[in-house]
């Protein structure tokens, strides 16, 4: 039976160690690796700051437009409000004392920390890594309103027949879009082997 050797090789033949395009070595232009990595990670950051800044532009024009628990009716099933969430999505632990405020915030910036160091490992990747950059803007922006107010600012609210769907923001709908993406890239990957 043959034996694997310490390069990975059953055959003893030399296995090219897998590397990430961040982590290879420049070339005389400065560029990493293969398809121009660090731009692409760049561009991801990128991504994720747009989804920050559309996040708290929305938030700062509800605060100063929209009384709190106050509304605005759009449609015949959509409104905006200003609502404060203590908690997290549907409102998990918003009646809480007041800990998951810094329980979240916590788990934001570790995840978000996590997300970094993933852009980075699959940047030359394209649904991965949005998916991601979505997730990162929407915790950040989230993350930034529990640092200044203490709670989210939700103000999208779905309605139908008396029925209020939970209020969420542009940061709700970024994370629930990257997730989606995430699933999608995970049966994708899962299909093609």
């Amino acid at each position: 039976m043959p034996r694997e050797t310490p390069t990975g090789s059953v055959r003893g033949e030399p296995v090219e160690p897998r590397v990430n395009c961040c982590s290879r070595p420049s070339t005389s232009s400065g560029r990493t690796g293969g398809l121009g990595c660090p731009v692409r990670f760049l561009n991801w950051l990128l991504l994720a700051a747009v989804v920050i800044v559309l996040d708290q532009a929305s938030k700062a024009w509800v605060l100063a437009s929209i009384p709190q628990n106050g509304g605005i009716a759009l449609t015949d099933f959509f409104n905006l409000v200003f609502v404060f969430n203590r908690g997290a999505a549907f409102s998990f632990l918003s009646g809480a004392d007041g800990w998951q405020r810094w329980f979240f915030l916590a788990l934001a910036i570790g995840i978000s920390a996590w997300i970094v160091w993933m852009l980075r490992e699959h940047a030359a990747e394209r649904l991965q890594p949005a998916a991601l950059a979505l997730i990162l803007g929407g915790a950040i922006g989230n993350a930034v309103d529990r640092m200044h107010h203490g709670a989210v600012v939700d103000f999208l609210d779905f309605h139908y027949a008396g029925w209020h769907f939970w209020a969420f923001n542009v940061a709700d709908s970024a994370i629930s879009v990257g997730v989606a993406l995430l699933l999608l890239h995970q049966l994708m990957r899962k299909e093609a082997s």
